[in-house]
């Protein structure tokens, strides 16, 4: 991967390849999605406004003593990388790699190439992450936030529950889609 294309990549993987991804890759914006007890700070190469921190479990229904992802944390989430100027990659995590960080980085794709097809991009992360099993209730918030019409969870949905893991690897994705 040459410099250039680096800067425009997303890195999406699990809360342990944060350090070493940040210190081999030259990853300065970083998107955190893990619940508030094991909310991580920021590491010190990245510059505090360049990391979004999005307290919320991995639920898709409410449940007593959890915090279930909402409008305020997608609307969050699409502001941030909507400004993100792409001059060095980002990251995006979760404490497993598997369901919060999949589904913020496919509804960070969908939101940075409003023009391409939500099944073409699905299918991208699959083909990247076998285990990838975005969080339903991201990007169902993301649909109807990005006026998608119900196109982004048809597509989640034809792309089906990632192999069964305990952890994610990490993967890369273009922040640029071609058509």
């Amino acid at each position: 991967m040459s410099k250039e294309t680096i800067k425009e990549t997303i890195f999406v993987g699990p809360l342990s390849a944060v350090n070493p991804t940040i210190e081999e890759s030259g990853v300065g914006y970083l998107v955190t999605l893990i619940n508030d007890q094991t909310m991580i700070d920021t590491p010190p190469a990245i510059s505090p406004h360049k990391h979004l921190r999005l307290a919320m479990n991995d639920i898709s229904e409410p449940q007593p003593g959890m915090v279930i992802p909402g409008d305020d944390h997608v609307a969050e989430l699409l502001d941030f990388v909507i400004a993100w100027d792409q001059q060095e990659p980002m990251l995006i995590h979760c404490w497993a790699g598997i369901s919060r960080s999949t589904a913020a980085a496919f509804i960070s794709l969908c939101a940075l190439n409003p023009e391409i097809p939500e099944q073409q991009i699905a299918r991208m992360l699959r083909a990247a992450s076998p285990t990838a099993t975005p969080n339903r209730r991201l990007v169902t918030l993301a649909d109807d936030l990005l006026e998608r019409k119900g196109r982004m969870k048809v597509a989640i949905d034809e792309i089906g529950r990632g192999e069964t893991t305990m952890e994610g690897r990490l993967f890369t994705l273009p922040a640029r889609v071609a058509a």
